[in-house]
């Protein structure tokens, strides 16, 4: 019944017969036939077929659901047995939006003192990924901010609370100022990370609640792309405080606090909301926790 099950969930992530197949190391026929199975052992029709993956009826999506919960908890099962007769091992997936994949570092490192055996896989998505990637299994934990989403299904830890700054070359307009207000920032030469990401959307929140309208002329969804631009003295940027500490500034490059409004908004930890928790997750859990109270 659990191998069904995976093929249901690798079939909702995929939307495709042959790349769910693949994706479950089975041939097509196989993938099928146990979807089939399913079917008639429920008594239900799960898929809408023509000549390829159409969608899920309504009593599939049902079933859909459940299957999320028995596969995390057999899951979390096999981890537990596995972790009290060898310790933590196995690969933790975490998926960070980018304005806080620098963070994701101060909650591997201490991990892995602790857990030596345990390895990483750390994506960088926008919020709406990680939230669908927790729902779908594919990832443990994700980095996301707190206030700024509907949060949905998951438990949270919070982390910190993010401030912003502009990030200019030292000789540009602005560039020699202790701190400059958004209104300010408004009116710069920008470059911005691409609309669809979250910290986009904060960035341009705050510009327009101080009366600007950001049009930058450059976007990325990159960082260090958007610094490499800075560092012409042609743009500049906006950035989380944290991420600008962490790109090792040169001399031409200034972080400068933006003010009127302070703006914040809470970075954390967040979670499938199931208990008992996989032994990965609690132990990440754990971490998250000493973090914020330092």
């Amino acid at each position: 019944m659990i191998d069904k099950l995976e093929f249901l969930l690798a079939l909702a992530r995929e939307r495709h017969f042959g790349r769910a197949a693949e994706a479950c190391g089975v041939t097509q026929p196989t993938l099928s036939a146990g979807v089939k199975q399913l079917e008639d052992s429920l008594g239900i029709l799960l898929v809408n077929r023509g000549s390829r993956f159409q969608d899920f009826t309504p009593e599939g999506e049902r079933v859909l659901e459940w299957s999320r919960r028995i596969i995390g908890d057999t899951r979390a099962m096999r981890q537990e047995l596995l972790a009290a007769k060898h310790g933590l091992t196995g690969r933790l997936r975490i998926a960070a939006i980018p304005a806080t994949l620098t963070t994701v570092e101060a909650l591997t490192t201490p991990y892995r003192e602790r857990h030596p055996a345990v390895q990483f896989t750390i994506l960088s998505r926008n919020a709406k990924e990680i939230f669908q990637l927790l729902d779908d299994l594919e990832i443990d934990a994700g980095v996301t901010y707190l206030d700024n989403e509907r949060l949905g299904r998951v438990s949270n830890v919070p982390l910190y609370r993010e401030h912003y700054c502009l990030l200019t070359s030292a000789d540009a307009p602005l560039g020699n100022r202790d701190k400059v207000t958004w209104a300010e920032v408004a009116r710069l030469p920008l470059c911005l990370l691409t609309p669809g990401t979250q910290t986009r959307r904060i960035i341009d929140d705050f510009i327009a609640e101080a009366g600007g309208n950001a049009q930058p002329t450059l976007e990325s969804d990159s960082m260090i792309v958007l610094y490499s631009h800075v560092r012409t003295g042609q743009w500049a940027s906006v950035m989380p405080a944290r991420m600008a500490a962490t790109l090792g500034l040169a001399d031409i490059v200034r972080a400068i606090p933006i003010i009127s409004p302070q703006a914040t908004h809470t970075v954390g930890l967040v979670v499938p909301a199931r208990e008992p928790m996989t032994p990965l997750t609690a132990a990440l859990v754990a971490v998250a926790r000493r973090l914020a109270q330092l």
